[in-house]
């Protein structure tokens, strides 16, 4: 670790090492880069454990440094990243041979009430669709009921004037306004 350093941004990552596409790692690689700073990372196995990436890391114009062995030189992080990756390895068949052989004794894999969570994530989904469209037509009205705007693409230029959006991020239009007041 550098003696005297100063954070400049914190990052937390809940990816695991084994995976390449990592957009919060990917995004502090950047901006070590743009800002000339050293990538400090809590653990060696946390920044990855697949060596070629850890490699073109070393390779690359960003330092980093493991704040779990500060003082790791590159061959040794090499060393580490190569058994890191082993272990993953070995982790991911070890895995794969316990499910195999659960499978083949008949041991029933996954969530066996998968199919109520399922009817209930729907119920919950459409609940909370249809108190926001209630509050979208009581927005509605209120808008009809101050402006006496009657016209649907009236009332969606209102609605969009006020900053509000549809379920998806969108701005109403008079088929959004049409479809709200018809589903009443």
């Amino acid at each position: 670790m550098v003696v005297g350093a100063e954070i400049v941004r914190e990052y937390v990552e809940i990816e695991t090492g084994k995976r390449a596409d990592r957009p919060v790692l990917a995004e502090a690689i950047r901006d070590c880069k743009a800002g000339g700073y050293c990538l400090c990372v809590a653990k060696l196995c946390r920044l990855s454990r697949n060596l070629h990436f850890v490699t073109e890391l070393q390779n690359s114009t960003v330092d980093f440094v493991a704040a779990d062995n500060p003082h790791a030189t590159p061959f040794l992080i090499h060393i580490l990243v190569a058994v890191a990756e082993l272990e993953r390895n070995q982790i991911s068949s070890r895995t794969k041979s316990a499910l195999e052989a659960a499978k083949r004794s008949g041991t029933k894999l996954g969530d066996p009430q998968y199919q109520a969570a399922i009817s209930k994530a729907v119920e919950a989904r459409q609940k909370i669709a249809a108190d926001r469209n209630a509050g979208l037509r009581r927005m509605v009205a209120e808008v009809m009921e101050k402006t006496g705007l009657t016209k649907l693409a009236e009332i969606a230029q209102a609605l969009n004037l006020r900053g509000i959006k549809t379920n998806r991020g969108c701005e109403f239009t008079p088929t959004h306004i049409h479809r709200l007041l018809k589903a009443a």
